[in-house]
């Protein structure tokens, strides 16, 4: 295979979202499988909706995800990588306007109504448009055929000559982007199924140049999930910005993984691999033709299982910084082994490090909230304030050294009146974290500690949560 080359070229026009994230990183991992070049190339000719912020965001976004670039400007905006720059169109005015006179000088366009119009090849006629209400010229021209790498073989008919300068000298995205592929050697377009409709223009505007055109490979939209409605995913949507996944402190390889998963498939039924995996296994034959469709409960719980599996120090790490983000006080005194041990203990049930505040706020403080529906579906069931009382008699004599200790403890307790454990378990936890989730009540007990349990199951006896 001759050198791959591949772009990804964003418009820094809004926020970045999960479509644009897809197809940087189908991109990203065709360069790196093949040992190719990522170009990470700026469309910002569009001075009117141009924002300097979301042109930081598309770098801080991508490098967030780990999809770093070979060429292109750099991450922090100032300079830029590679020699076939420059790499934001703004700043490529004078080589449009050299490969317009090309286009000139050979005949192949033409100046009409103040604006620069490309020239197709083949006998003329005037015909009548129904739709445009008017006579138009065509062109008697062969369909252009595109051998998509995707797609397959498809056939589109461009019949009439088309505009590449506007009258107010601006060129037009069709030309811009075939110039660009040109002058920065890209050997293959792997872009969105929306963009299929442009690409018969593209190529004949390489064949003006007289230029072979590159590979093509348009890959399938991306839907919206059920609950949001029909139609293809768009920045609106509930979870289709980047920006947000980042802000819940979701883990970026999570994200990466579920993404790679939009379109493309590894031929087997696995879902959870490692980035080196993906890299080995993506290619172009392996990204299917109908569309994808976005499931943020899917995506949920692949970051649950990445959580899981996260290193101690790294998942506490990132519950800290979530923390002081989002100044949850209620932790602030706490020390950092007392912390560490809550938040190990959260570990393996939440989905994303946002949910920890929720999640753990009775660790560390004793005015949490308690849930109303909870509350009644608990202490409608047999006679829970009887066990709060047995188990406030029980508390004092148990050993809370280990989670194995009190659940002897509590078993010992519920065998003397002829129960179960469960008898105890869910007035206890309700009592002592006002919800009926979490670790194992067991754990609750350790880690809070005789003394806090105690008070919070006589508090909780003798208030009106516990109705008569």
């Amino acid at each position: 295979m001759s050198q791959v080359r591949v772009r990804f070229a964003p418009s820094p026009t809004g926020f970045f979202h999960i479509g644009s994230a897809r197809t940087a990183l189908f991109n990203w991992l065709y360069a790196r499988h093949t040992g190719g070049t990522f170009i990470l190339r700026i469309e910002d000719t569009d001075q009117a909706r141009n924002s300097e912020q979301f042109l930081q965001l598309i770098y801080d976004s991508m490098t967030w995800l780990g999809m770093d670039w070979d060429e292109g400007p750099n991450p922090n905006g100032v300079g830029e990588r590679g020699n076939f720059g420059p790499y934001r169109q703004s700043q490529r005015g004078a080589i449009y306007q050299q490969y317009k006179q090309k286009l000139l000088d050979s005949g192949r366009a033409y100046e009409k109504d103040g604006a620069i119009w490309f020239k197709l090849l083949g006998e003329r006629y005037r015909i009548f448009d129904d739709h445009r209400k008017k006579e138009v010229e065509k062109v008697k021209i062969e369909p252009v055929v595109i051998d998509d790498k995707i797609r397959g073989r498809v056939e589109r008919q461009e019949d009439e000559d088309f505009v590449i300068f506007r009258s107010d000298g601006n060129p037009i995205f069709h030309f811009v982007n075939v110039v660009d592929d040109i002058t920065m050697q890209v050997s293959h377009v792997i872009r969105g199924d929306d963009h299929l409709s442009n690409t018969s223009k593209h190529v004949r505007l390489y064949e003006g140049f007289g230029v072979t055109p590159p590979i093509f490979a348009h890959i399938p939209l991306i839907l919206k999930s059920p609950e949001m409605g029909t139609g293809k995913m768009s920045k609106r949507d509930k979870g289709a910005l980047i920006e947000e996944y980042q802000q819940r402190y979701f883990l970026p390889e999570a994200l990466v993984n579920y993404i790679s998963l939009l379109g493309w498939n590894p031929g087997d039924d696995r879902e959870k691999m490692p980035i080196a995996d993906i890299v080995k296994l993506f290619d172009l034959p392996g990204v299917n033709q109908s569309n994808a469709k976005f499931d943020g409960k899917k995506l949920n719980h692949m970051n649950m299982v990445y959580l899981l599996e996260l290193p101690p120090d790294r998942f506490v790490a990132l519950a800290k910084e979530h923390f002081d983000r989002n100044r949850n006080d209620f932790a602030h005194g706490a020390t950092p082994e007392y912390f560490k041990t809550v938040m190990l203990l959260a570990q393996p049930k939440i989905k994303s490090i946002d949910e920890l505040g929720a999640y753990t706020v009775y660790f560390f403080r004793d005015n949490f909230p308690i849930d109303a529906k909870v509350t009644e579906k608990v202490m409608a069931k047999g006679d829970p304030k009887a066990r709060l009382a047995e188990l406030i008699d029980a508390i004092p004599a148990m050993d809370f050294a280990s989670d194995a200790t009190i659940e002897t403890g509590i078993k010992a307790l519920a065998e003397s009146k002829t129960l179960g454990f469960g008898d105890y378990q869910a007035v206890a936890r309700l009592a002592v974290t006002g919800t009926n989730a979490g670790p194992s009540i067991t754990a609750i007990f350790r880690v809070l500690g005789k003394g806090k349990v105690l008070g919070r199951l006589q508090k909780f006896l003798a208030s009106s949560q516990a109705p008569s």
